[in-house]
C-alpha cells in the first residue's frame, strides 16, 4: 500500500507541477541614464539594487516590495488603483533601515502609462536592476461563455497586452542604462503549460502566452531575428525571465472558492504572500544567465507537502477540514478569507 500512495503522490506532484509551474547581480552604478534623473534621483549604494514591481498594492506584488525594503532594496510598485496605503505601510514598518518605497497610478495596459511609470522609476530610484511583471487579473471563476466580453477583453489586456507593453518599456529603459545588467520577470500561473483551467480559460490562455514570449526574446536577445542581423550593442544587458510564486492565498485565489478548492489542491499547495516572497526574493536577486525559471512551488516542494498530507497526515495550517479559512489570532481578513496585508 505505500508504494502505492508513493506513486499517486508522484502522479499528484507530476499534475500540480504541469499545471502550475512555468518552463548575477547587477553591477550596482550610481550613473543615470538621463540628465533629468541626475538631477532628482538619489544615489544608491553598492549592495542596494532598484526595483519596479507592477500590481504591488496587494498580494504577493506588496509582499515582494515589503521584503525587499526590509532586505535594504529601493523599490517602486504600481497599482491601477492608488497605491499610497501600501506605500506608507511598508515605509512604517522599515522606517528604520536604508530600503526605500515609492508609488504611482499605472494602467499597465496602457501604453503611456506605462511610459509614465518608467519615467517615475527613474526619477525616484535612478537604476532599474530588476522589473517585475506582477500585475493580473483573473476575470472570476465562472463558464467562459458566461463571462461578459468587457471582462474577456481585461484580462487580455492587462494579462498579455499589459505584459508585452510593460517588457518593451522595461527593456529600452535598462538598455540604455551603461555598464548595468539588468533582469525582467514575467509572472505565470495556472494554465501556463496548456492543462485545463476551466472556470478560468481567458486567465489561463494569457498565462500560456507568457512563457512562449519570454523565450522569443531571450532568443532575440541573444541572436537576434534572421534576416536583421545580430542585435546591436547596448549600454546595458537585459535579461528575460519567468517567475512562478504558485498558488498564493489572495484574492485571485479566493474570490468564487468553493470548499473543495480550498481543501484541496488549496489547502495542501498554496501559501501566504509573505512566505512566496521571502522564498522567491533571494532567487530573484541571485539569478544568473538569461532565460531563467524561478518558481516558488518546485517539484522538490510539491512532493514534501504532498506527502505531508496524506502520508504523514498533517493538517493545513491555513484551511480547516470543511474547506475554511483559518483565521490566525491577531490577524484580520477580508470576507474572502484572504489576510489583510494592512
Amino acid at each position: 500500500m505505500a508504494t502505492v500512495a508513493i506513486v499517486v503522490l508522484l502522479s499528484w506532484a507530476h499534475l500540480a507541477s504541469a499545471a502550475l509551474i512555468g518552463p548575477p547581480h547587477a553591477l550596482s552604478v550610481t550613473r543615470r541614464t538621463t540628465a533629468d534623473s541626475l538631477a532628482r534621483a538619489p544615489s544608491i549604494n553598492m549592495a542596494t539594487k532598484g526595483f519596479v514591481i507592477t500590481g504591488g498594492a496587494g498580494g504577493v506584488g506588496f509582499a515582494y516590495a515589503d521584503e525587499l525594503v526590509r532586505l535594504g532594496h529601493w523599490v517602486v510598485i504600481c497599482d491601477v488603483k492608488d497605491p499610497e496605503p501600501a506605500v506608507q505601510a511598508i515605509r512604517q514598518k522599515h522606517a528604520d533601515g536604508v530600503g526605500r518605497i515609492f508609488g504611482t497610478v499605472t494602467d499597465v495596459s496602457d501604453a503611456e502609462s506605462v511610459q509614465s511609470l518608467a519615467k517615475f522609476a527613474q526619477a525616484q530610484i535612478g537604476i532599474v536592476h530588476y522589473w517585475i511583471n506582477n500585475a493580473g487579473i483573473n476575470g472570476g471563476r465562472r463558464s467562459f461563455l458566461e463571462v461578459p466580453l468587457p471582462v474577456v477583453e481585461a484580462v487580455v489586456k492587462v494579462n498579455l497586452i499589459g505584459v508585452l507593453i510593460c517588457t518593451q518599456v522595461a527593456l529600452k529603459l535598462m538598455q540604455q542604462q551603461k555598464g548595468v545588467e539588468s533582469h525582467i520577470f514575467n509572472t505565470v500561473g495556472s494554465g501556463v503549460k496548456g492543462g485545463g483551467t476551466p472556470g478560468y480559460a481567458c486567465y489561463g490562455a494569457t498565462k500560456r502566452g507568457l512563457p512562449q514570449m519570454t523565450e522569443s526574446l531571450v532568443k532575440e536577445l541573444e541572436e537576434g531575428v534572421q534576416g536583421y542581423g545580430k542585435p546591436p550593442p547596448t549600454a546595458g544587458k537585459v535579461n528575460v525571465h519567468v517567475l512562478s510564486p504558485g498558488m498564493v492565498f489572495t484574492d485571485l485565489l479566493l474570490n468564487d472558492s468553493t470548499p473543495e478548492l480550498r481543501k484541496f489542491p488549496f489547502g495542501v499547495l498554496a501559501a501566504q504572500p509573505q512566505e512566496v516572497a521571502e522564498d522567491l526574493v533571494p532567487k530573484i536577486l541571485s539569478v544568473k544567465g538569461n532565460g531563467q525559471k524561478v518558481e516558488f512551488l518546485t517539484t522538490d516542494r510539491v512532493l514534501q507537502k504532498f506527502f505531508n498530507r496524506f502520508l504523514r497526515g498533517e493538517k493545513s495550517e491555513y484551511i480547516d477540514d470543511d474547506g475554511n479559512v483559518i483565521k490566525m489570532p491577531g490577524a484580520q481578513y477580508a470576507d474572502n478569507g484572504v489576510r489583510l496585508q494592512y
